[in-house]
């Protein structure tokens, strides 16, 4: 019965916390979470994976290779080919995103482009609000785009 007790009081202890989480605007959490995107991208640039590996949430699927990748460490080692040389592969920059009226999901989208500035896919990311002002990834995918005017 006290086990009982102590599990109960603890789940009411971590929900009152999140409870306690104060509120954002949606709007206030769209411009969080597209700065957010934005520093993300620019670990890409800076070379950091340290940095990048800062924006990934422990429970992330990102949807690169050829299976998806569970869990942060999974990512961070996928990615980590992609940091070594002295010039980034690819760069990418948010031009969408949209957020719950919760203001605890967001999704963001946009351009992905070669080192020569060429669109060559388009990435979708969506955060979760994990602490006040923290956003992090938990789920990632990039789609190719294709040329469809080509015949």
């Amino acid at each position: 019965m006290f086990k009982a007790l102590v599990s109960l009081a603890m789940a009411l202890s971590l929900w009152g916390c999140a409870a306690s989480m104060p509120r954002v605007a949606p709007e206030e959490a769209r411009q969080q979470v597209m700065a957010t995107e934005r520093a993300f991208a620019k670990t890409m640039a800076d070379r950091d994976l340290k940095a990048f590996a800062s924006f990934i949430s422990d429970d992330t699927v990102f949807f690169s290779g050829p299976k998806p990748l569970h869990g942060k460490q999974a990512v961070v080692d996928f990615w980590s080919r992609l940091y070594q040389k002295p010039q980034a592969p690819f760069s990418w920059e948010p031009d969408e995103v949209e957020v719950l009226d919760s203001g605890t999901l967001a999704i963001s989208s946009g351009p992905v482009r070669d080192p020569n500035g060429k669109l060559f896919a388009r990435f979708t990311s969506v955060w979760r609000l994990e602490a006040p002002g923290q956003w992090r990834i938990i789920f990632d995918k990039g789609n190719e785009v294709c040329d469809c005017a080509k015949p």
